[in-house]
């Protein structure tokens, strides 16, 4: 199989949906590099991708809320002779609570990732694919970025960014040749829900979505040019009224939810 991008560099691939897109992207042929905080778990499946489909898979261990490590993938996604075709620009991690009790060390981490990180590697690669004028960056975002997120305030802002971002991007790059992605999921069932501290037992299973189907659905965007990709269609409509809905409206509706939830936790 002729892969469409021939190098693929996925960030948060140690588990969830940047595992996922590592597995997808092997399997169509693409080689590999893959960046996360767990090098053993990061070599585990790269062994399992190398012999599963004969794929290069090679190996950075980062932890992106520290600046030398984001210096130290991007000088990797700035290497003229190993030159990278697709971003996956997948690390994050999300928090919830109120916000003046939540861990201010945390949440400025969850910045540095979500949102430092995405835009220095996007930086990097950038240079190094306009002058080829061929490369694709996807930037996992979320649905939660399409409105302000009462009791996940950092992370609503965070992908707010990242979806805001991805779509100046990509009308600054039109005719380049290179294109830039935010894909934005919903509820996904991962090690990132339950890190979140979100599971079937607050969100209906009707709203959980595999991570298969969402990176399915953000490679298949991403190959048709699109600016963001929203995969499912519930979360399409819903995405369609959080545009346009003020958030004079959403707003007070959100933060009882969330309310109600964090007090039946607590209770």
């Amino acid at each position: 199989m002729s892969a469409s991008w021939p190098v693929a560099l996925v960030t948060g691939a140690s588990s969830g949906i940047g595992e996922t897109f590592a597995r997808h992207l092997a399997r169509e042929g693409s080689q590999l590099v893959l960046v996360a905080r767990r090098r053993s778990r990061l070599e585990a499946i790269a062994a399992e991708l190398r012999d599963e489909h004969g794929t290069s898979v090679e190996v950075l261990d980062a932890d992106l809320t520290e600046p030398d490590a984001v210096d130290r993938v991007a000088r990797r996604l700035r290497d003229a002779d190993r030159p990278v075709d697709l971003l996956v620009n997948n690390a994050g991690f999300g928090s919830h609570g109120a916000f003046a009790d939540t861990d201010p060390v945390r949440e400025a981490d969850e910045v540095r990732l979500n949102v430092i990180a995405v835009q220095q590697l996007a930086h990097a690669a950038l240079v190094a694919m306009r002058p080829r004028r061929r490369g694709a960056i996807l930037n996992v975002s979320s649905m939660a970025g399409f409105q302000p997120q009462p009791y996940a305030a950092t992370y609503g802002a965070t992908k707010a960014f990242v979806t805001s971002f991805s779509e100046a991007l990509h009308a600054e790059l039109a005719g380049s040749g290179v294109t830039v992605t935010a894909l934005c999921p919903g509820f996904t069932r991962t090690e990132f829900a339950d890190s979140a501290g979100v599971s079937e037992s607050v969100v209906p299973a009707l709203l959980w979505m595999s991570a298969d189907t969402v990176v399915d659905a953000g490679l298949r965007g991403l190959r048709r040019g699109r600016a963001v990709v929203v995969p499912g269609v519930g979360y399409q409509l819903t995405a369609a009224v959080s545009r346009v809905t003020p958030h004079a409206v959403t707003l007070p509706v959100v933060a009882t939810a969330f309310r109600r939830r964090l007090s039946r936790d607590a209770g």
